[in-house]
């Protein structure tokens, strides 16, 4: 005889596995909020400037028989002689040797097209810098200059001759550089990030549960808010700046402060922005047990 199971005797499945609950990211007990200059938006022109300086290094720098418009003193001639057989002989003279330039070789392009995207990268750069460019503002510019396009396009399709007439006056402008000035701009942008780097670990803020810090000066001067009523609002002043490094404006406001405390071009803002509040969001119940 066959023994059956208890479950099956009392006709009670067997349980079923626990289900486990996606579990939330923990939450970060502090979070540090800093501001940063501008010229960290410089990186597009710094590694543009590291590119240049790597492609001229390999192609060997600015090539010496560049052609020119006209042939220098130091410049290598080549003596042809002509004689005329019904001169030659007759007095004894020897022909006139007449002097002609030696052949100039094909130079390289390649210098002229690092310092052309080198400086277009730098004045785009710049823009970016000098103005802000909210959304609305991004549109209307982008609309005009697509107007702009479109009408350039009509242009130089009613008149097939403007078109390669713009593009060579643009290809007579030839700047240069060699290698060395790419490397030199480069390690002058690369010393001034360094240096926002090390001035940011003494003034930057932190945000706890329970209050707001700033540390600021050499010396680890330390001042302190209360944060129960910590309120912020996110700004993106800049598309361009938002675009290149994720940056805003974070606007803190304080209960016992009258004035709101502004970063600007804080980095990562959108998550930086979902922390703060899913900390300050966040109520902590903790259970004592009695005592005895």
């Amino acid at each position: 005889m066959s023994e059956t199971a208890p479950s099956e005797t009392l006709g009670v499945s067997p349980a079923a596995p626990p289900v486990t609950e996606p579990q939330a990211p923990e939450l970060p007990d502090r979070i540090y909020l800093v501001s940063y200059p501008k010229i960290v938006f410089m990186y597009p022109t710094m590694l543009t400037s590291l590119i240049c300086s790597i492609v001229m290094l390999v192609n060997g720098g600015i090539p010496a028989s560049e052609a020119r418009t006209q042939v220098s003193p130091a410049q290598p001639r080549i003596l042809l002689a002509s004689v005329d057989i019904g001169k030659a002989g007759t007095d004894g003279s020897t022909a006139a040797a007449k002097e002609q330039p030696a052949p100039v070789a094909a130079a390289s392009t390649s210098h002229l097209w690092c310092a052309r995207i080198f400086l277009a990268v730098l004045a785009l750069n710049l823009v970016v810098l000098s103005f802000e460019f909210p959304r609305t503002t991004s549109l209307t510019w982008f609309f005009a200059l697509s107007t702009a396009a479109i009408g350039l396009w009509f242009l130089f399709t009613m008149y097939d001759n403007l078109a390669p007439a713009v593009l060579q006056s643009l290809l007579a402008v030839k700047p240069a550089a060699n290698a060395a000035f790419y490397m030199i701009f480069t390690g002058i942008l690369l010393l001034l990030f360094v240096a926002v780097l090390v001035s940011r670990r003494v003034d930057y803020w932190e945000v706890r549960g329970n209050e707001l810090l700033h540390h600021h000066g050499l010396l680890s001067n330390l001042e302190r808010f209360s944060a129960p009523n910590l309120r912020i609002d996110k700004e993106i002043t800049d598309l361009f700046e938002y675009l290149l490094l994720r940056s805003g404006r974070l606007i803190i406001h304080c209960s016992n402060e009258r004035r709101a405390i502004v970063l600007e071009n804080v980095l990562n803002i959108d998550h930086k922005e979902r922390q703060i509040t899913r900390l300050l969001g966040a109520l902590q119940v903790r259970v004592r047990p009695e005592k005895e």
